[in-house]
């Protein structure tokens, strides 16, 4: 069984700022804001929700398709898919624009702040998704805009079933389409803020949109996951991780981890508690896919 991963391949440069973008920042002074901040370590790694994602679904066994786009500067990034093999059949090379490309600055407090050139990722609508045999599962994640929207009605008309996960794609869509992708979805993940966002803009409540979809789950960092079903919301408690290294890539982790748990016919509060895991590895590690698992000790700590 195979899951199509729609989502951005992206290199991911991240910084790390000593102090507390709180300090830096003066609420009073937004209209004339101009600051600057010293990041003395810097690194380059292989990003994006659905590499992030596919890495993830790899090292638990899984078999993840990513679908997306890279540009003229994207081929380490296929060899990077090969070497964990990872299958590039739904990668697409696009030769007039660069692969995305997300600047990432994280605070001592792990807030972040990012920049986002999108790149070839905004062809992404050229792939196309169809019905196959082996392909079981799919999720949206972060994509161009006419991507996500085209992949939606794809996967729905392919009878697939698949995971709605907006991310920071979400302020791109109004209430009513929102409201759409909710009820071509199967499952929908957001984190807490997000999941403010999408219930404001849907005019409901978590339990009301849960009734929209099989489940919505909430994530909420350091704190666990709200799973919420037919209106009753269950909490799963957060795992405590080795160290706090880096925050990135974190919530994709999570959903490599729910992908596979729904492969394997798991409940939704169980595949939250295997996310809540590998998310807790994640952050332990530097960069969204230096992580690595110990599947037997982790599906074992997950049943």
């Amino acid at each position: 069984m195979a899951s199509l991963i729609c989502g951005s391949l992206a290199f991911d440069t991240i910084m790390s700022f000593e102090g507390r973008f709180a300090q830096q920042i003066l609420p009073e002074q937004l209209h004339i804001l101009n600051v600057s901040f010293l990041v003395p370590h810097l690194r380059r790694d292989f990003g994006g929700c659905a590499g992030n994602i596919a890495y993830a679904m790899r090292q638990l066994g899984g078999t993840p398709l990513p679908m997306a786009t890279v540009g003229r500067d994207g081929a380490d990034y296929l060899q990077r898919l090969h070497g964990q093999g990872i299958s590039t059949e739904f990668v697409r090379e696009v030769d007039d624009t660069y692969t995305a490309q997300a600047m990432i600055m994280t605070d001592r407090d792990n807030n972040q702040i990012t920049a986002f050139h999108p790149g070839a990722m905004m062809q992404a609508h050229v792939n196309r998704i169809a019905a196959r045999p082996d392909i079981r599962l799919g999720i949206i994640s972060p994509d161009g805009r006419d991507a996500m929207l085209q992949h939606a009605e794809q996967f729905h008309a392919a009878g697939i079933p698949f995971v709605f996960d907006p991310g920071q794609g979400l302020p791109m869509f109004d209430g009513a389409e929102l409201a759409h992708f909710v009820a071509l979805a199967t499952w929908v993940t957001v984190n807490d803020y997000e999941g403010q966002m999408l219930c404001d803009r849907m005019s409901v409540t978590p339990a009301e949109l849960s009734r929209r979809a099989r489940a919505l789950v909430v994530t909420r960092g350091a704190e666990g996951c709200d799973v919420w079903e037919d209106g009753v919301c269950t909490r799963v408690p957060g795992v405590q991780p080795a160290q706090v290294v880096d925050p990135t890539g974190c919530g994709d982790a999570w959903r490599g981890a729910l992908l596979w748990g729904l492969e394997q016919g798991w409940s939704m509060a169980r595949c939250a508690v295997l996310g809540n895991r590998l998310g807790a590895l994640k952050v332990a590690a530097s960069g969204p896919q230096n992580y690595t698992v110990d599947r037997a000790a982790l599906l074992r700590e997950a049943a």
